[in-house]
């Protein structure tokens, strides 16, 4: 797991190629959520005291190989001037005459480069080795912040450092490897994996491969409605991937053989329809009652249940939301939830996009120790699976 890192390469003097992850949404030209920018700033802020020149590359949306200006990181280049308080020349391509011109210019005032969109080009993502050369040209060292991005193969990530003696991890990329890494490898016991969110199909790597690691498992969110349904359990209109069923039954015999304790809601609350104006109560998980209600958050009980699991653990990863934590009244579980995630006294990981988002809107992200910026990166780092931009990366 250990892999070489920024702060073991001289700089000084030298055009660091900066892979990061600045996919960021932006409306009309202005980005609405600068966190993933945000993220990267310690890694960026740390190559200019070192006297580098970073050229900083990503991707931004699905331009589909073309270049569709809707998609150009131009916004991304003011904000992050904004943020650094320091000149960011924006380089008009990724490849070519463009970005040596720019490299001069931020020669010349001190500065950073940004690259125009990698994604405009195809060979990005089919990780073309000419691509990745051309990309590779203009610098002299190769470092990958872009965790995000890790479990794809493609020319930024993974082709281009096979022309650099030292592809190294930024700052942000070696907490990623450090804490997940930790979790997966020599985890504080109990051990206590979260999971929710609307499908099994989507995790179902990750809980056969975290079945080997934890103490105890706990599902929420619609997929726990499969392993309901698996039960023989009334679930009404609730989402169940019929196809998974079967699944459902082989996780929950292999929990019971391995001695983790899977926890499935006890209650949850039931509505006719994903509305804040729907009426909705609390019924008992087996309530046949249901009748063609949906189950859109876990009940009181359950979270009383999954607070008192969450009590003494020593390391907790919790990837996707309790309910349709987006309409308030059925928000309830998945804050009641980030707030027992926050009590813990250990080491506290939550990662994913709704997850991350609860995490804010209950007011507790600053009191987890890991947020983990790549939502299908840390799901595949969890399922066991070999992120090709972790591996390409120089051991120490």
């Amino acid at each position: 797991m250990a892999k070489l890192s920024i702060r073991d390469l001289q700089l000084q003097g030298r055009r660091t190629f900066v892979r990061v992850d600045f996919n960021v949404p932006i409306k009309n030209g202005v980005i609405t959520d600068d966190t993933r920018i945000r993220a990267t700033l310690p890694t960026l802020q740390f190559a200019l005291d070192a006297g580098a020149l970073p050229i900083v590359a990503s991707h931004l949306g699905r331009p589909k190989g073309t270049r569709n200006m809707e998609y150009s990181l131009g916004p991304v280049a003011a904000r992050l001037s904004e943020l650094l308080n320091r000149k960011v020349i924006f380089a008009t391509d990724c490849i070519g005459q463009p970005v040596a011109d720019a490299i001069e210019q931020a020669r010349k005032e001190n500065g950073l480069v940004l690259l125009e969109n990698l994604r405009f080009y195809p060979q990005e993502e089919k990780n073309d080795p000419e691509f990745s050369k051309q990309l590779a040209q203009h610098a002299d060292e190769y470092v990958d912040d872009a965790f995000g991005a890790a479990h794809r193969a493609h020319a930024s990530v993974e082709g281009m450092t096979h022309s650099f003696a030292k592809p190294a991890a930024g700052l942000l990329m070696e907490q990623e490897i450090k804490y997940l890494g930790h979790a997966l490898e020599s985890p504080e016991r109990p051990f206590v994996a979260i999971l929710g969110g609307a499908k099994v199909s989507d995790k179902l790597e990750v809980i056969e491969n975290m079945l080997g690691k934890v103490d105890r498992l706990i599902i929420g969110g619609a997929m726990a409605y499969t392993f309901m349904k698996s039960r023989g359990i009334p679930t009404g209109k609730s989402l169940v991937e019929e196809d998974k069923i079967d699944a459902a039954k082989t996780i929950s015999a292999d929990a019971a053989a391995r001695g983790v304790e899977l926890a499935l809601p006890i209650d949850h609350v039931v509505t006719t329809a994903i509305s804040a104006e729907a009426p909705y109560e609390v019924l008992a998980m087996d309530d046949p009652s249901i009748g063609d209600r949906m189950g859109v958050d876990i009940g009181p009980k359950t979270i009383e249940k999954y607070a008192a699991l969450l009590s003494d653990a020593r390391t907790v990863v919790w990837n996707g939301p309790m309910g349709v934590f987006e309409i308030p009244a059925f928000a309830n579980g998945t804050n009641a939830l980030a707030k027992a995630v926050a009590a813990v006294q250990g080491t506290t990981i939550v990662g994913g996009g709704d997850s991350i988002s609860a995490l804010k809107k209950s007011g507790m992200a600053d009191r987890v120790t890991h947020i983990s910026t790549g939502g299908g990166a840390s799901l595949e780092f969890l399922g066991g699976r070999t992120l090709p931009g972790v591996a390409a990366l120089k051991d120490k």
